[in-house]
């Protein structure tokens, strides 16, 4: 915006200068100046409404407890969970839980951050999404790794 003011009020006060009156070069010089208040005046509202917009959008960022789980897991046999936060401003959850579940069933479910981990249902029943290793899946692929959550025995997604 500033290098539009520049050229702008340049412009105007070099219509003002040559062989003109007095009278013609206050008008000029007037005009000019109120060119450039106009532009000023612009600028600063337009660059209020920017930050304004920008707190709208964003608003406070409230951290889940469970935030650092977000991102893909790998299980077993094509098995996948991929946890986000909701889209959808008007979601009163608080992760979306993507997964390929077993080899017939996947879709997309709804968590909500507990004591317990991440609580979430689908077809299948109510479930909890909890912090495990490997062995604790019980799942012979997962075995020896570290950074994994299980929905079950034999459920299990890790990381490492």
């Amino acid at each position: 915006m500033r290098k539009l003011l520049i050229p702008l009020f340049s412009i105007a006060l070099l219509s003002g200068c040559g062989g003109s009156s007095p009278a013609e070069r206050n008008g000029a010089e007037d005009a000019s100046e109120a060119i450039a208040n106009a532009i000023g005046e612009t600028a600063s509202s337009v660059g209020n409404g920017i930050e304004d917009a920008g707190n709208a959008i964003a608003g406070p960022v409230k951290p889940g407890r469970y935030d650092d789980w977000i991102g893909k897991w790998v299980g077993v046999e094509g098995t996948y969970l991929d946890i986000k936060k909701p889209t959808d401003e008007d979601s009163e959850a608080d992760y979306e839980l993507t997964m390929q579940y077993d080899l017939d069933h996947k879709g997309t479910f709804d968590g909500t951050a507990t004591d317990h981990g991440i609580a979430f249902s689908r077809p299948d029943g109510n479930h909890v999404l909890k912090k495990a290793t490997g062995d604790q899946t019980g799942l012979k692929y997962l075995a020896g790794k570290r950074n994994c959550v299980m929905v079950k025995q034999g459920e299990g997604y890790c990381r490492d």
